[in-house]
């Protein structure tokens, strides 16, 4: 396999683990109040609006992103995770269009959110009012490129890193690849924010030329050695929706020194850990949640 070729392989027998997430174990309390919004198979009734914040909130009148598209396909279906606001599921549609006329294969997509939002059971603190993403740097193997991929092959294909701690940058699973997706993803308007790992800035600002602005928006997270997470601005049309913070002006190429330097070690293991606490813990979610998860299914 060519250096630029195959990012994974389909391989059998092999547990899977969310990418670039280490399990986490959610509390009692999480589980029983998270499990009707897991239980619930269908978008509500009502306009499309994302409520909330992404860390606490619901969908009404969300979107099902069909299993395959130009450019993309989707990973996992049986977490049935693949539902987002409008807004969502047309920025994978178009990025999908982008990066399938660039000649970059597909995109294999990981979690989008619940089909009414709303908190998991495991797995993400956020993703729950229909505007995350969370999207694999591989690419399936020629040999499957322009095939529409069982559900065993869905559900085996496995992510890999594309930079690591041990290697102490980028691993073989590297190319150029990685940054031309991120940028494509990064240009788009609707786009607040993209997650990545601290290594993968490191590249980004390294190898970027001319046009840094894009820059901005890879914002250095724990983990993601293996996906980014897409994040999306607050649509107009939804008024309830609670927009994060915009990230500070420039590049953030000279904010990195943080995630490496040795004196900040203590600093960034006592923050991971209220990173992960968050995950386990149930978030208070709007009024207006109680109503959407109750409604009637849309049809």
């Amino acid at each position: 396999m060519s250096r630029r070729g195959v990012f994974f392989a389909i391989a059998t027998g092999t547990a899977f683990v969310l990418a670039g997430h280490s399990p986490v174990a959610a509390d009692a309390n999480r589980l029983r109040r998270a499990r009707p919004w897991a239980k619930v198979v269908a978008p509500s009734t009502g306009p499309a609006r994302a409520i909330g914040r992404y860390k606490a909130g619901c969908l009404q009148g969300g979107r099902r992103l069909p299993l395959d598209g130009p450019g993309y396909f989707v990973v996992r279906p049986q977490r049935k995770r693949n539902y987002g606001h409008p807004n969502l599921v047309a920025f994978i549609k178009k990025l999908g269009r982008e990066v399938d006329e660039a000649g970059l294969g597909r995109l294999p997509i990981s979690d989008m959110g619940q089909a009414r939002g709303g908190p998991t059971p495991s797995g993400h603190a956020s993703h729950q009012s229909g505007l995350d993403v969370d999207i694999w740097f591989g690419r399936v193997p020629r040999s499957l490129r322009h095939r529409r991929l069982t559900r065993a092959q869905r559900n085996t294909i496995q992510p890999m890193e594309v930079v690591s701690a041990r290697a102490k940058g980028p691993t073989k699973h590297w190319s150029s690849r990685v940054l031309k997706v991120l940028e494509l993803a990064a240009k788009d308007d609707r786009v607040a924010r993209i997650f990545i790992n601290p290594r993968i800035k490191v590249q980004a600002c390294k190898l970027t030329r001319g046009d840094r602005s894009w820059l901005r928006k890879l914002r250095p997270w724990y983990g993601h050695a293996a996906h980014f997470h897409v994040r999306l601005n607050c649509p107009k049309s939804s008024p309830a929706c609670r927009p994060q913070a915009a990230p500070p002006k420039g590049d953030g190429c000279n904010a990195l020194g943080w995630w490496f330097n040795k004196k900040a070690q203590q600093a960034r293991r006592k923050n991971h850990k209220k990173y992960r606490k968050h995950v386990r813990t149930m978030p208070t979610l709007p009024e207006q949640c109680k109503k959407v998860l109750h409604r009637k299914r849309k049809r």
